[in-house]
C-alpha cells in the first residue's frame, strides 16, 4: 500500500511521521507553519521506548552522538534534604539504554536531515484541512496543542483543559553536574543539564486560571524561590529578561479515537499531556513510528488507522493521566509527609520506558 501522504505540522512528531511514511513507500509532503527551524530551545530527555523509534527511523546514532547521556538526580525539599533519588542506572540495567539529553533544535535538525529538501515545506500554515483531504490519500494532523486538524475532525467538543499551575522555563548559561527538582508546598523547581555550560530550568505554581501575569518574572520568581536550597538561587540571579518562558499549563480531554477516515492524530494533538513525565516529545515519536508500521503492515488504508488508534490511544491516555496525577502530587500544599511517601513509591515502581 503507497500514496500521497500529507503532515500538518513539522515538530518532533510530524518529521518523525514524515520520515517513517517515506519508508513505508508513501510520498509525503510536511507543512510546517514557521519560516525556519528553531535555534533555540530547551531540552528533550529522550526515554528508551524513544530512542528505539528513532532507531526505527535511521536516525537514532546520530540522536546519541549530539546529545548526552543524563546522570541522575534527587528531589529534594527546598532546604535541601532530600525526598527521593532518581536512579538512572537502575533504569539503564532494566530497559538496556539510558535517558539520552538532546536539546529540542539538534532533534529536529537530525529529523528534517533525515528527509529531502522538497519533503519540508517551511512558512506553510494551514488554517483549514479540508482541501487536504482532497488533494492527498492520508492527512496526519501533528499540529500540536491547538490543531486545527483535530478541531476540523471534533469541532469543540474535547477542549483543553487547565492542570491548575502556571510555568516558567528557560535555559541558562551555567554548567550543573546533577539535575532534578524541588518541591515546596503548591509549588516546585527543577534543573536539567543540557550540556557544557548550559542548563535547563523550570518551575512550576499551583494558580488559578487566568491569574494576572506578574509585571516581572525574575523579581516574582526570586519571590518565589530565592530562599530554596543551592543552586537555585544561583540559576535565578543568570536570569536574563529575555530567557523566560511563562504560560499556564493544559492538557486534552481524552479523544473517543485518533483517527477518522482518512486522517489520523499524533503527538501533542492527540494526546497532549502536561509535562510532569517528560513523555510528550517520547510519546509522539512513538506515535509516528507506530503510524508507518501500521500503514506498511495493513492491507488497506481504514484498517491501518484502526489499527494505529487501537495500538496507541489507550497507552497515551494513561501515561497523558499519570503526568496530570503527577502534576498533581507535585503541587500539593498539605500532608506532605503522605506526598513524600508516595513519590518514592512511585520512584520505586519505575517510570514509563
Amino acid at each position: 500500500m503507497g500514496g500521497r501522504a500529507v503532515v500538518v505540522g513539522g515538530g518532533i512528531g510530524g518529521l518523525a511521521a514524515g520520515i517513517g511514511l517515506r519508508a513505508a513507500g508513501w510520498e509525503v509532503t510536511v507543512l510546517e507553519r514557521s519560516a525556519a527551524l528553531p535555534q533555540t530551545g530547551t531540552g528533550l530527555g529522550i526515554w528508551p521506548a524513544a530512542m528505539r523509534a528513532l532507531d526505527t527511523l535511521g536516525v537514532g546514532d546520530e540522536v546519541r552522538r549530539r546529545g548526552s547521556r543524563q546522570a541522575g538526580g534527587s528531589i529534594r525539599r527546598p532546604d535541601g534534604s532530600r525526598i527521593a533519588t532518581i536512579d538512572v542506572d537502575r533504569m539503564e540495567r532494566r530497559h538496556g539504554e539510558p535517558v539520552h539529553l538532546v536539546t529540542r533544535p539538534v532533534l529536529l535538525a537530525v529529523l528534517a536531515g533525515a528527509l529531502p529538501g522538497p519533503a519540508l515545506r517551511l512558512d506553510a500554515a494551514v488554517a483549514d484541512p479540508g482541501p487536504l483531504r482532497e488533494a492527498y490519500d492520508l492527512v496526519v494532523g501533528a499540529d500540536g496543542i491547538n490543531s486545527v486538524v483535530r478541531e476540523a475532525m471534533y469541532g469543540r467538543r474535547y477542549p483543553l483543559r487547565y492542570a491548575g499551575a502556571v510555568a516558567w522555563r528557560g535555559v541558562v548559561d551555567l554548567d550543573l553536574a546533577e539535575g532534578g527538582e524541588t518541591w515546596g508546598r503548591g509549588r516546585k523547581f527543577g534543573l536539567t543539564p543540557a550540556g557544557p555550560g548550559r542548563t535547563n530550568w523550570y518551575a512550576a505554581v499551583r494558580l488559578p486560571e487566568g491569574h494576572p501575569a506578574p509585571p516581572d518574572d525574575r523579581a516574582e520568581l526570586r519571590r518565589l524561590f530565592g530562599d530554596w536550597h543551592p543552586p537555585v538561587p544561583r540559576v535565578l540571579d543568570a536570569l536574563t529578561p529575555d530567557g523566560i518562558l511563562r504560560h499556564e499549563i493544559h492538557d486534552l480531554t481524552p479523544l473517543p479515537s485518533y483517527v477518522a477516515g482518512r486522517t489520523a492524530l499524533l503527538g501533542d494533538a492527540a494526546h497532549a499531556m502536561t509535562p510532569d513525565l517528560g513523555q510528550g516529545a517520547c510519546q509522539a515519536l512513538i506515535d509516528a513510528v507506530a503510524l508507518a508500521a501500521c500503514v506498511r503492515e495493513a492491507g488497506d488504508l481504514p484498517a491501518a488507522l484502526r489499527t494505529y488508534d487501537g495500538r496507541r490511544r489507550r497507552p497515551t491516555q494513561r501515561i497523558a493521566a499519570g503526568a496530570r496525577w503527577a502534576g498533581r502530587l507535585s503541587g500539593v500544599r498539605r500532608l506532605l509527609p503522605v506526598r513524600d511517601a508516595v513519590l518514592r513509591l512511585a520512584l520505586a515502581a519505575g517510570p514509563p520506558a
